[in-house]
Order: structure tokens, then sequence, then C-alpha cells
């Protein structure tokens, strides 16, 4: 893993161009801490920032072929790229290096752009073809590794975070505020858009060309799923599901450094870490987050875990100061306002691997997408399952098997619980119907916007953007296929992956690695019919019967718990020293986005209680992420 960025056009010059590279790599040093390099060409730059996994002798970047006709900077990893660099040695290619950017290289020479499919691993990419006089970005399937860019002139500048992009002098920090409306909503913008104004994101499994004078973005790769009444069962998809997953972990722990293994405690992370450990025996180490609050913490089924593999394994708890403390830098990091502090442990427990050496980990990512492990396709499956007898005072009574860990729904009625639920309240054909719940909730957020903003948005309609972009196929899909689009096409990529993953692990020059994201694995998954995945209320079933004698049944068994932090309870129990100022109403209204007397209520309401509903919890973080977003970003 590493960071990249450069230029393409006449707008820089010469003299000028590798200062304009040197600082742009500088602000991913963090990315890239072993090694940097600059190619320039006429009216082309590129940099690079390593993080040596691969080939760590010969793999520096910016890599040229052996006729210099192509350069690359690169940033992930290609985990096929021993039988791609065998397949092309067999056709008579000769290679220079060890490392899996020359196979990338040589595969493009010989396909051209038909080489993305080839490519199992997580990338983003820029290369230069001297001959075509052609800029490439591309971007893996799933939009693990990031890639941004700008206009300035006529010149297009480009690199994995925005941060590069804003030391380019002409590219300005500005707020989109219907990206903000986005995050307030969607819990993430919507690729190509980002909170920044005039900066785009390379969509997932998109790429972008640049020649004769013209710019093109398309799609070479999206998920898709049959039509309904085209599944099949498969007699033995168990068996191909663990072979699958047990070769995608394999070909995760080529390395030529150690690969450690995170371990949540539950099903996802112990899979991995066992398949891991049968592939390494005696070699692995795992690594694991606790925290003092009991509804978040998961030590008890990480332990137990660990000793069931025998692997040497390491924790670090989370406390709410911890949170509060480490909060500005994960804005600073993920370069946008968020709605929850879930990355913030989860950068002190990358942070946890550095400290032990390691450069990566594989991580159990993806999982709940593709085999419906998350609570809300089982909340949708009974939204529509009670909206088919409203009057029933039974059906409802089903809500309170989906959060155990939520006590308080125990004592409500029928009654409340429909209504709390919004049962009956959407129209079944809506192509959000699955989400619309989260997206009413999170949006009520929005209540605490300030007048000016409310003005700028008019009637913007987030929800309404997010289904024009969905696909013509769409409406034919199983109810449940639709939803786990919407998890995988959006949350996923544009909060899970960047926020809680690639930003917080390469905070601390680690590179995560996601067994259930192997292409081929998405496209088992997408194939399988839904009652495989979400099987009654029973989630990701068909995992469960794969993880039987590799994982303790306790753990295969035990009730979903989602990874979750504390969030404004976190702020309540130990108040960071910049909350007061940050949220005074003067900073808030020379912010200019929020209503800054209900924002000092909420924040009083919050520091002396903590949360109290989803929309002020959600509100609260929301808020004080946005302004150390402005004091970050705008204020410099």
């Amino acid at each position: 893993m590493c960071g990249i960025a450069g230029y393409f056009g006449d707008g820089v010059a010469p003299a000028d161009a590798v200062p304009l590279l040197s600082g742009m790599a500088d602000a991913l040093a963090h990315r890239g801490p072993d090694d940097s390099g600059i190619y320039t060409d006429r009216d082309i730059g590129l940099t690079h920032r390593r993080l040596s996994i691969v080939g760590l002798a010969d793999g520096h970047q910016p890599m040229l072929d052996g006729s210099d006709n192509l350069v690359i900077s690169y940033n992930g990893e290609i985990f096929n790229y021993v039988e791609l660099r065998a397949r092309l040695i067999a056709g008579g290619r000769r290679f220079r290096t060890q490392s899996d950017t020359e196979v990338i290289l040589h595969l493009y020479d010989e396909m051209g752009l038909d080489c993305l499919h080839e490519l199992n691993g997580d990338f983003a990419f820029a290369l230069w073809d001297t001959k075509l006089r052609r800029m490439v970005l591309a971007r893996d399937r799933m939009g693990v590794r990031p890639l941004f860019h700008a206009k300035r002139g006529d010149t297009l500048f480009f690199a994995s975070e925005i941060k590069a992009l804003l030391t380019v002098p002409g590219i300005a920090a500005e707020l989109d505020p219907y990206a903000l409306d986005q995050i307030f909503t969607l819990w993430t913008p919507l690729a190509p858009r980002t909170i920044f104004r005039g900066i785009s994101e390379l969509p997932p499994g998109h790429l972008m060309l640049i020649e004769r004078g013209r710019t093109e973005i398309r799609p070479w790769w999206r998920q898709s799923f049959p039509d309904a009444g085209d599944v099949q069962h498969k007699p033995d998809a168990v068996e191909e599901l663990r072979a699958l997953l047990d070769d995608a972990t394999r070909i995760r722990l080529r390395a030529d450094v150690p690969v450690g293994s995170y371990l949540s405690g539950g099903l996802d992370s112990s899979l991995i870490s066992a398949l891991a450990a049968r592939a390494v025996p005696g070699n692995l180490r795992t690594f694991s987050l606790g925290f003092d609050t009991q509804e978040h913490d998961e030590s008890r089924w990480q332990a137990m875990m660990a000793a069931t593999l025998g692997v040497e394994h390491h924790a670090v708890r989370c406390t709410a100061n911890d949170i509060g403390r480490l909060f500005p830098d994960v804005v600073r990091h993920v370069e946008r306002p968020i709605l929850r502090t879930a990355p913030a442990p989860l950068g002190k427990l990358s942070a946890l691997v550095h400290d032990h050496g390691l450069k990566t980990v594989l991580t159990g990512e993806g999982a709940d997408e593709l085999f419906a492990g998350y609570d809300i396709f089982r909340e949708a499956k009974l939204r529509r399952f009670c909206g088919r007898q409203p009057q029933s005072r039974l059906r409802p009574l089903l809500f309170q098997r989906l959060y155990p860990y939520l006590p308080g729904l125990k004592r409500q009625s029928p009654e409340y619980l429909a209504k709390f639920f919004g049962a009956g309240d959407d129209k079944i054909d809506d192509p959000l119907y699955s989400h619309r719940p989260r997206f009413r909730s999170t949006g009520s957020a929005k209540l605490f916007f300030s007048t000016s903003l409310k003005e700028q948005l008019g009637t913007y309609d987030a929800t309404a953007e997010l289904a024009a972009m969905l696909p013509a196929d769409f409406p034919r899909w199983h109810p449940l296929h639709q939803a786990q689009y919407l998890e995988t096409s959006f949350l996923l990529p544009g909060y899970i992956l960047s926020a809680q993953g690639d930003r917080m692990m390469m905070a601390n020059g680690v590179e995560g690695r996601f067994p259930f994201l192997d292409p081929r694995l998405i496209d088992f998954a997408a194939a399988l019919p839904p009652d495989m995945k979400l099987h009654g209320l029973r989630e990701k079933h068909i995992l469960k019967q794969a993880a039987k004698g590799l994982v303790p049944e306790p753990i295969i068994e035990r009730p979903k718990q989602p990874y979750r932090a504390p969030d404004s309870q976190a702020f309540a129990a130990a108040p960071p020293d910049y909350l007061e100022d940050l949220l005074s109403e003067k900073t808030v209204g020379k912010g200019g986005l929020f209503n800054a007397p209900a924002v000092e209520k909420l924040k009083s309401k919050m520091l002396r209680q903590g949360a109290s509903s989803f929309r002020d919890d959600t509100a609260f973080i929301g808020i004080v992420s946005t302004q150390l977003w402005l004091d970050t970003f705008l204020t410099r």
C-alpha cells in the first residue's frame, strides 16, 4: 500500500514540476514511509510514497517498463500476481523485478485496458502510456483504495488523498453543501462528489482516460445480481464457499513481510484468522480492540478465539478519553465530516499493529454486506412481513429479536414497535425501501442546519440523487439483493472501507487486506439464493455453515453485535479541551453551517447525559466532526 499523486496537462512549468510533486508526496508520507520517487515528462508528472510489502528490493516507483514506453505509480496489491507473472513469462515476457507492480505494466502492454479484469486485488493507479500519449487512472472494483482528482485550468491533478491536492497552488478548500447534506442523510457523499467543491473522487470500479484533448470517465466493473426468477440453489455451495474463502485468504498472505490478522471476536474475523492460522501455522499474530463500556466490548470472544487458534495475540483498550483525544486526527485523515466515532478506536488498533512491527493485516470487512449480516437486512424483511398484515399484534414483536443489545425494546408494545420501525410506512416498490428508516433517522439531524444552509440546499433531496444512480436492472432483483447493492456500492466504499478502513490504517502505515472482497467471492455471493444468506431471520446462514469446524460454536451462534464505539457518551464522560471553543456560539456562528443557539443546547444536553436519541447522537458527532473539518481544512 502506498500513496500516489501527479498531474497531466501543460499547466505546470518544468522548473516547478519537481517541487510541486515533492509537496504532494510529502502530504502522503504517512501512507508510504519507506521510499519515494518522482517521474516527469512533457506535460506529465508522477510521484509515489511507498510502503514496502512485495518486492522490497526492486519495487521502487514510479516504475518504467523495459522499453520506457509505460510508467506507473500504483497504490495497493495484486494478490494473483504470482499466477499472472507465470502466465506472462510463459508467453515470452521478461521481468526485471519481483514486484506485482511490473505485472500490471506487462499486462497492460499485452491487453490494454482489458487487463483490469485480470487483476484480483485492491488498487488505484496512474499509468502513463508514452506512445499513445494517454494517461490512465483506475480504481479497484469495491473502492478499497482511494483516488481523487481536480482541475486547475486544463491540467488534471490526482492523488490518493485530498490533502495532497490542496498543496497545489490554485486548488482551494471549499465546502460543497450538497455533499454535507448527503453525509447527514446517507452517511457518505455520493462519488464522484466529495465534501470539497471542485474536487472529485474516481468512483469504485471506474477508470479515467485522458488522451487527444479529451477526458472520459467510465465504469469497467459494477456489482450485479441475477433477476429474481433466475436464482438457483447449488447443492455444493457450502464447500465451494469454504474453498473460495480459503484461497482468497491464502493469496492475501503473500508478502515479503509478516501479515497479521484483526480479531474482533465476531464470526467474520474469526473465520479469516482461522484460515490464516492454518496457512501459516505458528506464525500468525492477531490484534484486537477492547472497550471499557460493556455494550461495546467483545474481549471475551476475542480471547476465546485466540486461545482456540493458539496464536500470539495482542490487544489494546480504547477509553472515552482516547476517542475525544484522537477525534481531531481522525477528521484530518478522513478528510470529511462523519456521524460516528467508530474510526477513532480503529486508528488506535492500527497503531498497535504498527508498534509491533507489522505493515499488513487481514480483516473481515465485506462479509456482512455479501452474506446479509447487518440488521438492516433483517429489519427490511420484517417490515415487509408486518406490512402485509398491518393489524397483526404478533408480527411486530419479532423486532425485539433483532436487537438483543437494546433491552429497552423488550418493554414496548406491538403498536410502538410497528411505528418505531416504520412497518407499513413505505411503498414496497420504493427502490430505497430497505434503507428508508436509516435515511429518515439520520436525516433528522439536519434540523440543526442553519437557516442560510437550508436556503442554499432548497428542495435538494440526497435520496433522490441516490435513487437516480441505481442500475437499470435494479428493479428486477430480489429485495434482499437490492438492499445488499445499496450497502456494497455506497456505504461500504464511502464509509466502511474509507473512514474506518484505509484512512485509519494508513494513518499508521498499515495495509488492510480483505479476503471477503475477493472478486470471486463477490460473484459467488451475488449468485446465491437469498435464503442461503438470510434464512428466516438467521443472518449469514451459509457462512455460518462454512465456519463449522474452524470457529467455536459459541462464536458462530452468538447474536450479531455490530462494531460500535461510544459516540456522544465518550465526550460526555471526558470532554476534550477543544470542545468548548469548537462548539461555542461564536465559533459555530462563524462557520455558518449550523444553528448556533440550537447547537449550544444540544451540547449542554449531551455533555450532561450523553445520547438520548439516535437523532441527537448523530447530530452531535456530525456537528463536532464538521466543525473540526472546517477548522482543519478551511481556516488554515
